[in-house]
């Protein structure tokens, strides 16, 4: 049997997309319940993780903490207000998401890409320039990046205009790419540059896709957990922020 998920505090918070600091409120609000104790830490389990998630949903509809609290009674009651609030679970989210865009190989037309960022200056270009669709001809279009347009959109859901969103993505593009040049450097000046002095045997090559391969996966983890852990520093760190949510 596979091993019930766990999160400590700070895990919960990077998995939820918020702080410790607003998990802590909401603690001190009755509003998220406390985690399992073991030893010292606190654990919480994926029961937690939806609450939180719901709570934020919740706080960008512009209820406050207060009136979060009440509708959660309620619906730990029993009482039906998914419907009501339109508030769904993660796994619906993304399908729901997913049903909205173009399946891998299919094309969209460029009337309806560019209708749909209309709002956009040049935003049949700058979609293709940020690498969410890439151009089939000059009539269609195909999906270049599910993931990074399943973003674009959960942004706007949540208020922020795509004209910024795709400001910061082209700026995160080349930013990125910065980062993964220097991973490529580091991988030819060691495992490379190894591989470069040896037999080149099956049996050395064998090692060198491994480490490739490893590369490839871990430079992506790395960069992820450190962006992770930097913005959640800095939200922590913001008094303002701080402020507003211990008045919420």
């Amino acid at each position: 049997m596979a091993a019930a998920v766990e999160y400590t505090i700070d895990e919960l918070a990077r998995e939820a997309g918020t702080t410790v600091r607003s998990l802590r409120v909401y603690h001190e609000r009755g509003v998220l319940p406390p985690p399992q104790v073991k030893g010292r830490t606190g654990f919480y389990g994926p029961e937690h993780l939806n609450r939180v998630r719901t709570i934020s949903r919740l706080l960008d509809r512009g209820i406050k903490l207060n009136g979060i609290r009440e509708l959660l009674d309620a619906w730990d009651r029993g009482d039906d207000l998914g419907d009501i609030l339109g508030v769904i679970e993660p796994d619906a989210a993304k399908a729901e998401v997913a049903e909205e865009l173009p399946e891998a190989g299919e094309t969209i037309a460029a009337t309806e890409l560019a209708e749909r960022y209309r709002e956009v200056p040049n935003g049949l270009a700058r979609v293709v320039t940020a690498g969410l669709y890439e151009p089939v001809d000059a009539e269609n279009y195909r999906l270049a990046d599910r993931r990074l347009v399943r973003i674009v959109e959960k942004l706007g859901a949540a208020g922020v205009p795509a004209a910024e969103v795709l400001d910061e993505l082209e700026k995160l593009r080349a930013d990125t790419d910065r980062i993964a040049r220097r991973f490529v450097d580091l991988f030819r000046r060691t495992t490379f540059a190894k591989f470069q002095q040896s037999e080149k045997d099956s049996a050395d090559r064998a090692e060198l896709a491994e480490r490739l391969a490893a590369t490839k996966s871990m430079s992506g983890e790395a960069t992820s957990e450190l962006v992770t852990l930097f913005v959640a520093r800095h939200l922590d760190q913001d008094a303002e922020i701080s402020d507003a949510l211990s008045r919420a």
